[in-house]
This record gives C-alpha cells, sequence and structure tokens, in this order.
C-alpha cells in the first residue's frame, strides 16, 4: 500500500471510531438531521426554548411598603397618577427622569403578577409600554438598587407616583427614605 493511502486510511479509521464513540455516548444532541441538513434544531424550537430563559418583564419583590411590581433587573415600577387610561402622559423630560417600562413583544409575569392584568400601550413615538391592570408602568431614575422605592408618594410632572401591588393597585403608604422630588 502506498504511504498516502496508508494516512488516508488510518485518518478515516480515527473518524469512523469518533463518529461511533459519539453515537454510542448516549448524547441527546443530534449529530445531523435526519433529511441530511443541519444538527440546529427549527427556529420554532430556538425561540420557544429563548422565550423559556428569558427573564419575565415584571415580577414582584418584597419591600417595606409590602409586594411590588419590579421589572426583570428588580427595580421598582410606578403608576404616575396623571395617566386616566392606558395611554401615558410622561413624555420628554418627564420620560427621561421616569423612564417607561417597554417591550418589544408581549410582556410576561412571574412571583404573584397576575398575566390577565399585564398588556401593553403604544407611546407617541411607537414603542410598546408595558400596562398592568390598565395603567403604564414607569421606573425611577432616582432607584438605583434592587428594592429602592425613592419615588414613593413623589409629587413630579404634575401629578404624584405610587409603587404598585401585585392586585393591580397603587400603594399609597409613605415612606421615609424619599430623597425628595429632585425632579
Amino acid at each position: 500500500m502506498r504511504p498516502h493511502v496508508r494516512v488516508i486510511a488510518a485518518l478515516a479509521g480515527t473518524a469512523f471510531a469518533a463518529v461511533a464513540a459519539s453515537a454510542c455516548s448516549g448524547s441527546s444532541s443530534p449529530s445531523a438531521a435526519s433529511d441530511g441538513g443541519t444538527a440546529s434544531p427549527p427556529a420554532s424550537v430556538a425561540l420557544q426554548e429563548a422565550a423559556k430563559t428569558a427573564p419575565p418583564t415584571v415580577t414582584t419583590k418584597q419591600v417595606s411598603l409590602g409586594k411590588i411590581l419590579v421589572n426583570d433587573k428588580n427595580l421598582t415600577l410606578y403608576f404616575f397618577e396623571a395617566d386616566k387610561t392606558s395611554k401615558s402622559t410622561c413624555t420628554g423630560a418627564c420620560a427621561a427622569a421616569w423612564p417607561p417600562l417597554v417591550v418589544k413583544n408581549k410582556p410576561t409575569g412571574a412571583g404573584g403578577v397576575q398575566s390577565k392584568l399585564l398588556s401593553t400601550s403604544e407611546r407617541s413615538q411607537g414603542t410598546n409600554q408595558v400596562t398592568y391592570n390598565g395603567h403604564p408602568l414607569y421606573r425611577f431614575a432616582g432607584d438605583r438598587n434592587p428594592g429602592d422605592v425613592n419615588g414613593q408618594g413623589l409629587n413630579n410632572f404634575g401629578a404624584k407616583w405610587y409603587v404598585v401591588g401585585t392586585d393591580g393597585k397603587t400603594i399609597t403608604t409613605a415612606t421615609t427614605t424619599n430623597p425628595g422630588s429632585g425632579y
């Protein structure tokens, strides 16, 4: 046998052994699709898996004021009393101080959040703001850490701001940690 043929035969044997070992390993990962395609799962399966691992849009946290709504980073969410409908009235400087909670897809909830109360409302820029019980949700720029409720009861931009309970109602209990309006 010629030397280059022996090398090819040896490589083929090594490759065969590796494939055989992989097939016998009991791995649940497919090595190839039955139609000769790639080993990647269908896009719909990948999206479903991503949705399962994505954090919920809204969840809850126990703080001094009770069990309140928070975003996926555990930062407190607020209602703005000036919002009389699901349409936000907070824009410009207001939205800079009180960033709206926006999503690209349907919002999800966990930890006592009632999914039937979650929805969205289109903002003037075309983004979708998350609403809860028909009220737009916002963060407060002055809340830097999970559990901060520095915006509680502040009167900014023409109305008061309050944290939200899982029942979809404002919690109006005062807190002594407010830094003042600042905005």
